[in-house]
C-alpha cells in the first residue's frame, strides 16, 4: 500500500477527533437543578456553579422550572436527568416532600445527590449545602427586637408551605419572638407563595387589617419585595426586615424603606454544592451537612468590602 501526504492528514485528523470525543466522553457531567431561574440569588447560585466547574473539569448542565412554585415541572426535569444518566445531580428541593421519590430514584440509580438551599425528606443524598436558615431567622427576630425596642406588633410576609428553607426561617423568628421579646406580638402571617405580586397583595391586605402594626419580617426575596411595594404604595412608617437581595432591595436598603436584609452567600452555595458533588464522583465523603452563615446587612454595613463581594458577584465572568 503506498501511503501519501493526504493519507497521513486524514488519519491524523480522525485520530485528533477521536482524542477529543474521547475526552468529551471523560468529563463528568454534573446536573444543577434550582428551584426557579428568574431571580439574582439563582442565577448566583449558577455562577458559583460554573466557577467550581473551571476548578474540577466537570462539565454543568444547568436546568430548572420558570417559577419556584413548579414542583411538577422540577419532577420532570430530575427525571430526565435521571435518565439521561449524568453523573451527579445537585438540587435545591422545592417541596421536601414531593422531590423524595427523584432523589431515591437517582440513589437507586448510583447517581450521588447533592441538595442545596432547602432540605428534603430523604436520607439517601450525598450532601446538603445550604444557609443556616433557621438561624437567619433567628436573627431577623433579634433585628426587630433591636429596632423596635422590645415591645410592638409584627407581620410575616411568608413563602409557601411545603418549602423547607423558608419555613425553617419563620420557625426561627417565630420562636424567638416568642422566647427573647414577650412583648413583641406576631399579629398575622400570609404567605405569598414566592411571588411579587401576591406577596404585595397579601402585604396590603395586612397593612389593612391592622392598623397598630410597627414591623414586618418577609422571608424570602419575593416577599421583601412586595412587602416594600405595599409599605411604599401606603406611605407606611411600618420597618421592614426582608431576606435576601435584589438590585431594587438594594435601592430600597439605601433610602431607609427597608431596615434591614439577612443575607446569604449563593455564589458560594453553587460553588459548593458542586464541589461536594465532585468529591463524592471521586470517592470520597464530602460532609454530609455543610451550613453555611447568614448575615444582616444595613445602612451602615452595605459599603464593606466582604459584603459588597458577597452581593455583587461577577456574574459576566462565569455565566456569558
Amino acid at each position: 500500500m503506498t501511503w501519501n501526504r493526504h493519507s497521513c492528514l486524514c488519519l491524523l485528523l480522525i485520530a485528533l477527533a477521536l482524542l477529543l470525543s474521547c475526552n468529551r466522553e471523560s468529563r463528568k457531567q454534573i446536573a444543577v437543578i434550582p428551584k426557579g431561574q428568574a431571580h439574582l440569588f439563582w442565577q448566583s447560585v449558577h455562577a458559583g456553579a460554573v466557577a467550581a466547574a473551571r476548578e474540577t473539569g466537570v462539565d454543568i448542565v444547568w436546568d430548572g422550572p420558570p417559577a419556584e412554585t413548579d414542583f411538577t415541572g422540577q419532577l420532570q426535569i430530575t427525571d430526565t436527568m435521571i435518565t439521561r444518566h449524568v453523573d451527579a445531580i445537585c438540587l435545591a428541593p422545592i417541596d421536601k416532600t414531593a422531590m423524595v421519590s427523584v432523589v431515591d430514584r437517582a440513589a437507586r440509580e448510583k447517581i450521588p445527590v447533592v441538595i442545596f438551599d432547602s432540605p428534603v425528606d430523604s436520607p439517601n443524598f450525598a450532601a446538603q449545602v445550604a444557609t443556616d436558615n433557621y438561624h437567619a431567622g433567628q436573627m431577623a427576630a433579634e433585628r426587630v427586637g433591636k429596632i423596635l425596642n422590645g415591645k410592638g406588633n409584627v407581620a410575616e410576609v411568608a413563602v409557601q408551605p411545603g418549602a423547607a428553607s423558608t419555613m425553617a426561617r419563620e420557625q426561627g423568628f417565630e420562636d424567638t419572638i416568642k422566647k427573647e421579646f414577650p412583648a413583641i406580638q406576631i399579629l398575622d402571617k400570609r404567605y405569598g407563595w414566592a411571588d411579587r405580586a401576591k406577596s404585595l397583595n397579601v402585604a396590603e391586605n395586612m397593612l389593612t387589617a391592622h392598623s397598630d402594626l410597627d414591623a414586618m419580617f418577609a422571608s424570602n426575596e419575593s416577599s421583601a419585595v412586595g412587602a416594600a411595594q405595599a409599605i411604599k404604595g401606603r406611605n407606611s412608617k411600618v420597618k421592614l426586615v426582608g431576606f435576601d437581595w435584589s438590585p431594587g432591595l438594594l435601592v430600597d436598603l439605601k433610602s431607609g424603606l427597608i431596615d434591614s436584609l439577612v443575607v446569604q452567600d449563593p455564589f458560594k452555595m453553587g460553588h459548593d454544592a458542586v464541589m461536594a458533588a465532585v468529591e463524592r464522583l471521586k470517592g470520597g465523603t464530602p460532609e454530609k451537612i455543610q451550613n453555611l452563615a447568614p448575615r444582616v446587612i444595613t445602612r451602615e454595613n452595605l459599603n464593606d468590602p466582604e459584603v459588597q463581594k458577597q452581593i455583587h458577584p461577577d456574574l459576566d465572568k462565569y455565566l456569558k
